[in-house]
């Protein structure tokens, strides 16, 4: 069953992911996000905990496959757990600490991780749409995930990989969604973002220094009050942008090579 999960998890989230021809739209006409697959768990928290206490460093709390949507899991010490490929929709992780976990094409639709250390976790082409995760940790993760409409509020982002997978390309691009997402006051110091999709996403006052955003989808994003000193912008796209008493932009890197930069700087 989770290797069948874990197909089927590969197949719709391709095509979430642009990979493939078929839209991310159209490709979640055929998921019905309503149906006990979905929304339901086939644990307790109970259960949950103990294989969680049971692991050890060599054989880690394995969830692949799991349904674990609507479960309260908050608090747990679940560091190392693989959730590749489960279902924690609407499941609540708050303040549990989930360093190095796997969530690599797991679902998290609405998922509540406030406050959770997330570092140095993999969450690779996760399903993350509308989720919580204002003051988590995600200090060197890898986070290519769908993160659309996400609250990510005060989230430390330090030296986190949200860049685009190249390694694939004769598949599509995968990268990092963040359309309409919050990352107001977060952390990104040195954060890798090449390529990601950062439409009309709110980085007011955000920390944006050193950090990669080449080829970054910026229109319409607000950026008041960012600091940007040392961030790369070399072919970021600021259509519409709103780059207001930005913190170090004149020690931005190659801000001249941003797109639609003029038409910035004359508001």
């Amino acid at each position: 069953m989770a290797g069948r999960a874990i197909a089927i998890a590969t197949l719709i989230l391709c095509g979430l992911f642009g990979v493939g021809r078929v839209a991310a739209q159209d490709m979640m006409r055929y998921i019905d996000l309503n149906s006990p697959e979905m929304t339901t768990a086939e644990m307790t928290r109970a259960q949950v905990a103990a294989v969680a206490a049971a692991a050890s460093a060599d054989r880690p709390a394995d969830f692949t496959g799991k349904k674990l949507s609507g479960l309260d899991l908050s608090g747990l010490d679940l560091s190392g757990a693989i959730f590749r490929a489960a279902r924690l929709n609407k499941t609540k992780l708050v303040g549990a600490k989930l360093d190095r976990a796997v969530f690599d094409q797991a679902w998290l639709l609405d998922a509540d991780m406030s406050r959770a250390s997330l570092r140095g976790a993999s969450i690779f082409a996760a399903q993350m749409q509308h989720a919580r995760l204002d003051g988590a940790d995600l200090s060197g993760a890898r986070l290519v995930a769908d993160l659309t409409g996400a609250s990510l509020v005060g989230a430390k982002l330090v030296g986190a990989n949200l860049a685009a997978d190249m390694k694939n390309q004769s598949m599509g691009l995968v990268h990092a969604v963040l359309k309409s997402a919050r990352l107001d006051s977060a952390d990104l110091h040195d954060a890798d973002l090449s390529r990601a999709d950062l439409a009309f996403v709110s980085l007011n006052r955000a920390n944006l220094s050193g950090a990669t955003l080449r080829g970054v989808d910026l229109s319409g994003a607000d950026l008041s009050g960012a600091t940007v000193s040392g961030a790369d912008f070399t072919g970021a796209d600021l259509a519409s942008a709103r780059l207001v008493a930005p913190v170090g932009l004149d020690a931005a890197r190659n801000f001249d090579k941003a797109l639609n930069r003029d038409r910035l700087l004359r508001h």
